[in-house]
């Protein structure tokens, strides 16, 4: 019988996490669900054993280094090594803004949690990943981290001027490039995914899509087949992203 493979996600408590968990579990995927809000992560556990669905949890704060050690820890004890990482887990401030006016308070608690947290996760768990036959690394983007989107004017994204938001996902994306190129003679692919604009906390629940609908491409990507192992890309529902 052939391994199941072994999935961490960060911040999969709710949102479009939650709903790459239950997709990856349906693909019969062993899914640790990675979160910092203990009540809520029981909540979703509940909710996926409801539908025969079983994860297992793992307490982690991108903005706590010693819980990043601890679960990386606590998942080679456990499986000896890591298959999928699926950089989930990120934030938005309220005091984010254009560049004239946003808080760099703001713009700092951003960067820290949206790229510094999903690099110290990378680092802790890539020597995991480098024991799986074929690792996948989906780091979660958006088109706002797009440079090519951000000057076009006629994108339907111009106007969303969020210079801590966009910026800290311009740079996850530059993680994936230099991680791709870094991983290149490895069987690890990583690749940039744009969920969409998906109703969610973290939009409001404004948005296009569903949680399901958002999480159907990085669950794609998380499965993709040796054939398929393209690296270092930025990739929305539509086709390639541009950089």
């Amino acid at each position: 019988m052939t391994q199941k493979r072994i999935a961490f996600i960060t911040g999969a408590n709710k949102g479009i996490g939650l709903e790459i968990a239950r997709q990856l579990l349906e693909a019969g995927v062993n899914v640790i669900i990675g979160a910092r809000d203990a009540s809520r992560a029981a909540a979703a556990l509940e909710g996926l054993a409801a539908q025969g669905l079983n994860a297992q949890l793992l307490s982690i704060d991108l903005n706590d280094h010693s819980s990043i050690t601890a679960a990386a820890v606590a998942i080679e004890a456990d499986y000896g090594h890591l298959d999928i990482l699926v950089n989930n887990a990120g934030i938005v401030d309220s005091a984010d803004g254009p560049p004239s006016i946003s808080s760099p308070d703001s713009v700092r608690r951003i960067m820290e949690t949206n790229f510094i947290g999903t690099l110290a996760v990378t680092q802790a768990l890539l020597p995991l990943l480098r024991k799986a036959p074929a690792a996948r690394i989906v780091n979660l983007s958006s088109s706002l981290g797009s440079l090519t989107v951000n000057s076009d004017s006629t994108s339907p994204y111009y106007d969303a001027r969020l210079i801590g938001y966009n910026a800290s996902k311009a740079a996850v994306n530059m993680l994936t490039v230099q991680l791709a190129q870094e991983l290149r003679d490895t069987s690890i692919v990583v690749n940039s995914v744009s969920p969409g604009y998906v109703k969610t906390d973290l939009t409001g629940h404004n948005g296009f899509l569903t949680p399901e609908e958002g999480a159907r491409l990085p669950v794609q990507y998380a499965l993709l087949p040796e054939s398929d192992a393209v690296s270092g890309t930025f990739v929305e529902a539509s086709g390639t992203t541009p950089w």
